[in-house]
């Protein structure tokens, strides 16, 4: 079998295959990591024809769509998935035929209601039901501690004890455990009373996910994160340098307009010398009556770089094809000693 691990942060995803027909599939995918994964599929040869979530996460941003389109390959959830962008749901036990293995889906509920689990030869993909050391949480929306409890107790821990187990978190960098090694080492396991472990893990008091709201109305939407829109409209941009706009500023040159698009307190506050102020949310509205030339080259600005970023992007989409963005904002200017009117 074809094996891959990719960690990002405290993410793990997987890459899988088979040798002999080099048939392949992708478990929890991760955004950041697009074009990594499609690169480790290149280099093994592998043509991917699944892409599966293991439940709807909470914790990070799904690429199952995206990569689904990518590699022209089916996005596979459990059936009481909400996401409307899955083309294959799954009932427990129901098996996924890849090349010559055969993947087989454990309906596991209790982190949430469409947790399940993947078995494939000595290969448990236990998502977030069966941590190392740990388990998933249950106070999350659909998290259950009592199916949570049935889940483990009365499906995986009764499975082979050497079955590899591969979750799809580990913030302490562990791995290469099993269903054996957990039942003795993982002090949640300790607890077998359903009601004592019930009770402990509505008593856990864990902090919420940094990007918890934003991370379910996108996985379980298929739209998009803040980042995903930063990212594509920065491939959409060419940029310029602190130093270059300094550069620019010194020599003169008047083919450059400089466009803050920073709200109004922020641009009378201190801005690059010569620049004129058109705050982002006005801009499809008055861009024609302040750009009647659509040839201008426009360098957008903002505090970060970030908002500046979307704005040359929307620029070009209006037809303002030399529009560009400051790699960097005023924070960095301002810090790197550059002139401020």
């Amino acid at each position: 079998m074809i094996f891959e691990e990719v960690a990002v942060g405290g993410c793990r995803s997987y890459l899988v295959g088979c040798q002999e027909s080099c048939a392949g599939v992708l478990i929890d995918p991760e955004i950041s990591q697009v074009d990594r994964y499609r690169g480790l599929a290149a280099r093994d040869g592998l043509a991917v024809r699944f892409i599966i979530d293991t439940h709807t996460h909470a914790d990070h941003f799904s690429a199952a769509r995206q990569m689904g389109e990518a590699m022209n390959a089916a996005v596979v959830m459990n059936r009481r998935s909400p996401a409307p962008y899955v083309d294959m749901r799954l009932d427990d036990g129901d098996m996924l035929l890849i090349g010559k293995m055969r993947m087989q889906a454990i309906h596991t509920p209790g982190h949430t209601d469409d947790s399940m689990c993947l078995l494939v030869e000595d290969h448990l993909f236990t998502g977030d039901t069966l941590l190392i050391g740990g388990t998933g949480r249950t106070d999350l929306p659909t998290g259950n501690p009592g199916a949570l409890y049935d889940s483990l107790f009365s499906r995986l821990l009764t499975l082979d004890p050497a079955l590899n187990v591969h979750p799809a978190h580990e913030y302490q960098g562990r791995s290469g455990t099993t269903i054996g090694r957990e039942i003795i080492d993982n002090p949640r396991l300790r607890t077998r009373d359903r009601a004592a472990f019930v009770q402990m893990m509505g008593e856990l008091n864990l902090s919420a996910p940094t990007h918890l709201t934003e991370a379910l109305r996108v996985n379980m939407t298929g739209k998009k994160a803040v980042s995903q829109l930063l990212a594509e409209a920065a491939a959409t941009v060419p940029f310029i340098s602190l130093d270059e706009l300094a550069r620019v500023l010194e020599r003169g040159d008047d083919d450059l307009v400089v466009l803050d698009v920073r709200e109004r307190d922020a641009f009378e506050a201190g801005h690059v010398p010569g620049a004129r102020w058109l705050p982002r949310g006005q801009l499809e509205l008055r861009v024609n009556e302040a750009f009647p030339d659509p040839t201008v080259r426009i360098l957008t600005c903002c505090e970060y770089g970030k908002i500046s970023t979307l704005a040359a992007a929307t620029l070009r989409s209006l037809g303002f094809m030399r529009a560009v963005a400051l790699d960097g904002g005023m924070k960095a200017w301002r810090e790197g000693g550059y002139p401020v009117e």
